[in-house]
């Protein structure tokens, strides 16, 4: 990224006052950071309101000094770290269909990951022994098959989850809570730099942001945006893993959850997301089930040739058909997951339903059929 891209964009991102449903608002309509910096205050009005077009003509705080932050951090790892933006060609889609997709993401590794099949593996700080094994092992299956296991770094089941996929090839995105160039918990420096090594360390916030309480639960948006499916391990009732099941099942990806005994307290968050219809795992063979027939996401893509399940592969990868489910659907639901306008995810649906790959059912529900 040019550093007068860069500029731009930490302009526009970096700023108090502003949601980002009202970023994403201004650059849909104006194209480009660089085109919003120049736009007049009453061109800004018309999408933002006069007041925060007024508070936007307004020099964001502390921005040189951010810039300059992120620049020399750049500067210290040029082939591995990286700046990715809404108006990069390989945002990854799973996560731009996600309620909240971030307008702008800080990387550490390997980029390419955000865009590989990935299974969330999420859990209590202070796991069991037995529950640390299951995530291991678990996040290790999941990358021998060829799946990218995402977990946020925390203490616990997510670095278990970590710790196992980095046994496997396919590699692990951690979604963290601070800038990266912060850890937490600090006991985690070690695996964070093996992360940046071998799999990719992600963040929406800045270069020196440090671990602050409110950060956590939008990090696990993303977190449930970026996986087809979240796994939770371990959780209490009221875990913030479960928070990020709930996103998960928002946007119409797989929950599962590992059942534990009734005696522990480790284990009633999943018993409740089995309650709410979770899928209970035993196996990793129960998490890659739900996806569909075959184990991995690099057999199905080397199989896409003339014998290929052709119903299978566009289950995994049609947005719509993602944004579906398995359960009926409504198109409000669908509009809010999707993104896409009503216009044309009605005429989707309808060549879905023409295909025979979706059904509309009374009152105004929608739901996958057949292969997929």
């Amino acid at each position: 990224m040019a550093d007068d891209e860069l500029d731009a964009w930490l302009w526009l991102v970096h700023r108090t006052g502003f949601g980002r449903s009202a970023m994403r608002r201004l650059l849909t309509s104006f194209g480009s950071p660089q085109a919003i910096t120049v736009a007049s205050t009453d061109a800004l009005a018309e999408v933002i309101g006069p007041a925060r077009a007024e508070s936007l003509a307004q020099a964001p705080d502390r921005h040189v000094e951010r810039l300059a932050a992120t620049r020399a951090w750049l500067a210290e790892a040029p082939g591995r770290r990286g700046v990715m933006t809404l108006a990069d060609a390989d945002y990854p889609p799973q996560l731009l269909q996600s309620a909240d997709p971030p307008l702008l993401l800080y990387l550490d590794g390997r980029r390419e990951l955000l865009g590989a099949a990935s299974v969330a593996i999420v859990g209590s700080r202070k796991p069991t022994p037995q529950g640390l094994e299951n995530a291991r092992r678990l996040a290790r299956e999941l990358g021998e098959r060829g799946w990218v296991v995402v977990s946020g770094l925390a203490a616990g089941i997510d670095g278990a989850a970590h710790t196992g996929a980095l046994l496997a090839e396919a590699g692990t995105v951690a979604v963290v809570g601070t800038g990266l160039d912060q850890v937490y918990p600090a006991s985690h420096r070690a695996l964070a730099g093996r992360i940046a090594e071998r799999g990719l360390l992600c963040s929406e916030f800045p270069v020196g942001t440090p671990p602050l309480r409110e950060h956590f639960p939008q990090r696990n948006r993303i977190i449930a945006g970026l996986a087809r499916g979240t796994l939770v391990v371990e959780a209490a009732l009221k875990s913030g893993s479960l928070i990020t099941a709930r996103l998960a099942a928002e946007a119409g990806r797989e929950v599962f959850a590992v059942p534990g005994s009734i005696q522990s307290p480790q284990a009633r968050g999943c018993h409740a997301l089995l309650r709410d219809g979770a899928k209970l795992v035993e196996t990793v063979d129960d998490v890659l089930d739900e996806f569909g027939p075959g184990a991995s996401p690099t057999t199905r893509a080397a199989a896409a040739g003339p014998d290929a399940d052709a119903d299978c592969v566009e289950a995994l990868e049609d947005p719509v058909l993602r944004a579906l489910g398995h359960e009926p659907t409504t198109l409000d639901a669908l509009i809010a997951r999707c993104g896409w306008p009503s216009p044309e995810l009605g005429a989707r649906l309808l060549e879905l339903e023409l295909d025979g790959r979706v059904a509309r059912l009374p009152g105004g529900l929608f739901q996958r059929c057949g292969k997929v």
